[in-house]
Formats: structure tokens, sequence, C-alpha cells
């Protein structure tokens, strides 16, 4: 059996920008970059996740102490389609992180948050069966769905992505994932998140474009945030 190809990880960093900083930054951005090719007509589009987490909040609690390496599995879906949704693995060492994903329907979707585990080992995917085992073995369930407003734009040289998300919110009951009338609570106190992923080096228009007087880099969850609002 041949070897599987290693986990290539890219640079992940994030900064909180205020509501002022924030449109100084997409104007410039806006001028430089080319918008994600799956945004709207504004160049913005809605990401819906629901994170995984065990009884004891392992993600939660490794994020919070500032473990160097962590995992966390989502399903996530943009502007409430239900007909395109992933599952999700992210892998964090330090700053760099690493992504792995599947497709699943939304028949999947529904059976699981019913409670039919089962339904992750029909496809015969590799990810789908980690998450099966973890749901049984670390008894990892959904936790929360965070959803924000984010606009991307890329830039070819270094690969890199610099997208800002907007109006963070949380819905209140993980199992209306799928529901289009879910409430949902603002959590961002007005703020905007940015970050900036690249793979080896970060081009130097990019790194000034990204300057604003108030930037500040820092440790910033959403998932860690929404899940204040248990």
């Amino acid at each position: 059996m041949a070897n599987p190809e290693p986990m290539k990880y890219r640079h992940e960093v994030k900064h909180i920008i205020t509501p002022g900083d924030d449109l100084i930054l997409t104007s410039r951005l806006r001028k430089l970059f080319v918008h994600d090719k799956n945004a709207d007509s504004h160049g913005v589009y809605r990401v819906s996740s629901l994170y995984f987490d065990t009884p004891n909040d392992t993600a939660l609690r490794q994020k919070l102490d500032g473990v160097n390496c962590r995992e966390k599995f989502r399903l996530r879906c943009y502007n409430g389609n239900p007909d395109f949704i992933r599952l999700e693995k992210k892998s964090k060492q330090g700053s760099l992180g690493h992504k792995r994903s599947a497709p699943v329907t939304r028949k999947q979707v529904e059976r699981l948050l019913a409670g039919d585990v089962e339904v992750l080992l029909e496809s015969g995917d590799p990810l789908l069966g980690e998450l099966y085992r973890k749901m049984r073995f670390q008894l990892l369930t959904p936790k929360t769905i965070v959803t924000y407003d984010r606009e991307a734009f890329l830039y070819t040289p270094g690969n890199v992505r610099i997208t800002i998300d907007r109006s963070l919110r949380t819905g209140l009951n993980s199992l209306d994932f799928l529901n289009p009338e879910m409430f949902h609570a603002p959590v961002s106190d007005g703020m905007s998140v940015l970050e900036v992923k690249f793979d080896e080096f970060l081009p130097e228009i990019v790194k000034m474009a990204v300057q604003t007087p108030h930037t500040r880099a820092g440790a910033y969850s959403k998932y860690a945030v929404c899940r204040r609002y248990d």
C-alpha cells in the first residue's frame, strides 16, 4: 500500500479589525485583488458551520489553552444552500493550518442530526469514516452553529487568500443547521476578522495591503466566541 501523501500546511494569520479599518482595508483590497469566484455581485457570501466537540469540550479547551496541535470537525454550507454541504476537518500546528474536506448530502446530514451515526459509513469516504469513529469512541456531537458574512480576495503568487469575516452570529440550536428560518444571535461586537492564508511566503504587496492603523494579530476563534452563548 502506498504511503499517504503528507499534509501540506499553510500559514494562517488572523487580525481583529475595527469597523473603520474594515472600510479602509476593503476599499484598498478591492482595487488590488480579485474576489472569490463563488461570491455574489458584491463579493460576499454567507458561511454557516456546525462544529462538533466532545462532552468535555476538548476542541474548545485546547483552543483556549493554546494547545499547539489540535483539530476540529465541522459541517459547512454556503449561502444556506443545502445542495452543497461539506464535512471538513481542520488541523492546526501553531499558526499553520491544514484542511481536509468531503462532500455530504442533505439527506446524510438530516440522518446524522437525527442520531443515525451509521450514515457516515455508507459512502466509504475516509473522512466520514474518521468522524464516525470519533463520534463512537470520543463521543463527538454537534455543539454550535457559527455563521458570518465573508468577503474573500485572491492573489495567485504565494497562493494567497485574504478574507474579511463580518457579522459573526450563532445559531442557538445545533439541530437547526439546515433550517432556513433558524434564529441567530449576534456575537461580533461590531468587529471584523481579517485572515491571511499563504504557502511558503507572503508577497510584499499583500503584506503592505493588509496594514491598517489599529490592526492587531490575535489567536481568535469564531467557534470559541460562539460557544460563550450556549
